[in-house]
């Protein structure tokens, strides 16, 4: 029987076990030019026992960014800056991806320089309220991407992708979940175009599609991940039809030889397990978890086939050394979310170590 601490290769890269640890946002990037800082390095040197690490994710261009403080990998010195954070995992013997994204709708003009301002496939503000250097903010109506804009936010994903290599990484995940720029297009909600961008099923997973395939002919399709979630209504998303949407996408993508498919997973776990039949490599799994975060007993969805790795968010988060914790079977320290989001180095570097 598989488990999660069996090692796995994942595209020719060999990881120590099958515990990833998930992207999550910690809008620290104090450095100029949003840049990572060194305790950012020493973040995740600390998590290098994951199998896999999945970034924080980093916007693709200087428009593309939808929190304050949050990093980018567009400019020479945002590559030179993420430098020693690879450096630093690598020496631990460490495996970690770089997540990009264009937040699309989901940001404020008071986050962007220059008068640029939000950008979407349609002029369709979302519900809800943004967090901005100044408070909360709504979100501002954004504006609808052109020919030339799309085309331009694919370079830019393209670009970002070869900006990681350089900077050490091995590897990207492209983030089409969670209702950012790439599952803005997906969605029937956010996507009310009638040109070939929008409408049928076959249209509105042509942007996603082509970001990946831009991104593959970058770097090569081993390097690349992809992250989705479909039926997760975060950022005020909505799809009418998931389960033809996502096999479609799935479907495409397949032939294109990627490193992982990455489900946040919403509330269908039929649809998790087609897509699991369908992927034809790695598959990752965070697993829908109402009651809290994933935990120990997730563990179990590798044991029984659903996925070839779990990833872990807030339980990371708050122990570095995780996988010898789950393999110990606890204790665990609790995440403290006071100190999810900015701040100094409490509850971003000092959770203990079982060691210690």
């Amino acid at each position: 029987m598989t488990t999660a601490f069996d090692p796995i290769d994942l595209a020719g890269l060999r990881l120590a076990n099958r515990i990833a640890m998930a992207p999550m946002t910690r809008s620290r990037a104090y450095g100029p030019g949003a840049t990572p800082t060194p305790s950012t390095a020493l973040y995740y040197a600390q998590r290098a026992s994951a199998g896999l690490i999945i970034t924080e994710a980093m916007q693709q261009s200087v428009g593309g960014q939808g929190y304050p403080d949050t990093p980018g990998l567009h400019s020479a010195e945002q590559v030179a800056a993420w430098r020693p954070v690879t450096d630093a995992v690598h020496e631990k013997g460490g495996v970690i991806f770089a997540q990009l994204v264009h937040g699309g709708r989901i940001g404020h003009p008071s986050l962007l320089p220059d008068g640029l301002v939000p950008v979407a496939p349609s002029a369709v503000a979302p519900a809800g309220k943004v967090f901005t250097g100044t408070g909360m903010e709504d979100y501002v109506t954004p504006v609808e991407l052109t020919e030339e804009g799309i085309a331009q936010t694919i370079a830019d994903f393209a670009t970002a992708a070869r900006n990681a290599v350089e900077a050490g990484f091995d590897g990207v995940e492209l983030h089409g979940a969670n209702g950012y720029l790439i599952h803005q297009f997906l969605s029937t909600n956010a996507n009310l175009r009638t040109d070939r961008w929008g409408g049928s099923v076959e249209n509105r997973i042509r942007y996603a599609v082509e970001v990946v395939r831009a991104v593959a002919d970058a770097v090569g399709g081993h390097r690349v991940g992809l992250r989705i979630s479909p039926g997760v209504t975060y950022n005020d998303i909505a799809e009418d039809n998931p389960w033809e949407t996502y096999r479609a996408l799935v479907d495409v993508l397949n032939p294109l030889g990627l490193a992982y498919l990455h489900i946040n997973e919403g509330p269908d776990r039929e649809l998790t397990l087609e897509l699991r039949k369908q992927w034809s490599s790695a598959f990752i799994l965070n697993p829908f978890t109402p009651e809290g975060s994933t935990n120990i007993e997730h563990l179990a969805l590798i044991e029984d086939g659903a996925a070839d790795l779990i990833s872990f968010g807030a339980l990371f988060l708050a122990n570095p050394d995780l996988p010898a914790r789950l393999a110990a079977g606890g204790p665990f320290n609790t995440p403290d979310r006071a100190t999810y989001y900015g701040g100094d180095d409490r509850g971003y570097i000092d959770y203990p170590t079982l060691s210690a």
